[in-house]
């Protein structure tokens, strides 16, 4: 504690997801004194509060953070239960300095610093990596307030299994990867729509050997090495991305399993969801697969443009030195926000922060295992 009544550190990273954990071992490696926040009550980021049957499409050996990967060999693709537990084992393994159960409120500036305010108290740093990612605050649209309040209403991310549904039909807004995943849990014990655009899928099953040892590599390649700030398609791919292909689910399993596809969901009648071309649909329960949007209110700090967009140069904060971000949405690479990608930028932020500091001018951190 300072006189202030605040604890003091050189570096605090908020989040402990994949992003925060990569960032902490770097700074451990760098001998900075640091701590990870986050409002969970355990390690695991936003895979805490993901559907039970989730499976990750990144094969088990690509599986990785800096200095381990996973370790269960006889697993094809994690699940989400078992992505927590690598990740509880990781921050274990490199005894990472956690505090769970710590929900920080506010970032502000304070003397040659940052204070940030949470609820169990004040703590000052010379840096701030902010390691939330873009998934902070779930977007829902402003008609879902009109629905019949007798209507069982879930965003994705609250969602765990069919258990939360009312008898009656199931709506799931949204058809990429998670709402499509939703749609075939529903299914099984209710009449279910998938409300959205058709943004194609893979035409492979990633279950065989060929799409796990040969066809992500190749994406993964492409992913993190070719779609990059740095080169033109990437540029682009960034500037005209319209939602993800389908992975796992192709559309012959929906229709096969009796789910029904329908246009995008436009607002409400008579308490019930209306569609695109004007159908309204008798359902009791909705779930609202729609992503979530930037939050960034939280941080009292001059880090938006005019667009309202975060104003960085891969995850550090244009104007406001010692504030950085990792786990974005395209920080760098069309793999910033996942497993693929998060190590590399995770290595660029703690490389720019300490170059801020004198003594380590010149210190390069080792190459990610």
């Amino acid at each position: 504690m300072d006189g202030t009544g605040s604890e003091r550190f050189d570096t605090v990273v908020i989040g402990a997801g994949q992003a925060g954990l990569s960032a902490g071992y770097y700074l451990k490696r760098a001998g900075r004194s640091f701590v990870i926040l986050d409002a969970n009550a355990e390690v695991g980021g936003s895979w805490l509060n993901r559907y039970d049957s989730l499976q990750l499409f990144t094969p088990r050996w690509a599986v990785r953070l800096p200095g381990w990967r996973f370790q269960n060999k006889d697993v094809r693709y994690p699940s989400r239960d078992q992505m927590i537990g690598f990740l509880q084992e990781y921050a274990e393994r490199f005894d990472l300095p956690l505090r769970t159960g710590v929900r920080v409120e506010r970032i502000s500036s304070g003397g040659d610093g940052f204070v940030v305010s949470t609820d169990a108290g004040r703590i000052e740093a010379d840096d701030v990596i902010v390691a939330t990612g873009a998934n902070r605050d779930p977007r829902v649209p402003a008609f879902s307030r009109e629905l019949d309040p007798a209507i069982v209403q879930l965003h994705s991310s609250e969602y765990r299994n069919p258990s939360q549904f009312r008898d009656g039909g199931v709506l799931v807004v949204g058809a990429g990867n998670s709402g499509a995943d939703i749609s075939l849990d529903a299914v099984t014990g209710h009449p279910t729509w998938l409300s959205g655009p058709d943004r194609g899928h893979i035409p492979v099953n990633i279950d065989t050997w060929i799409a796990q040892n040969v066809a992500f590599r190749l994406i993964r390649f492409v992913g993190v090495h070719v779609l990059t700030e740095r080169t033109p398609i990437g540029r682009r791919s960034k500037a005209k991305h319209q939602g993800d292909p389908l992975v796992r689910v192709k559309p012959k399993q929906l229709l096969a399993a009796g789910v029904e596809r329908v246009p995008k969901t436009v607002g409400v009648r008579d308490g019930k969801p209306m569609l695109e071309d004007g159908r309204v649909l008798d359902v009791a329960n909705v779930i609202w697969a729609t992503g979530y949007r930037h939050d960034f209110s939280w941080i009292d700090l001059p880090i938006l443009g005019e667009d309202g967009e975060l104003v960085h140069e891969r995850g550090v904060a244009t104007g406001q030195p010692g504030l950085f971000f990792v786990g974005l949405s395209f920080q760098y690479s069309a793999a910033s926000d996942v497993i693929p990608g998060v190590p590399r930028d995770a290595k660029y932020v703690v490389e720019r922060l300490l170059s801020r500091d004198r003594s380590d001018v010149g210190r390069e951190l080792s190459a990610a295992a």
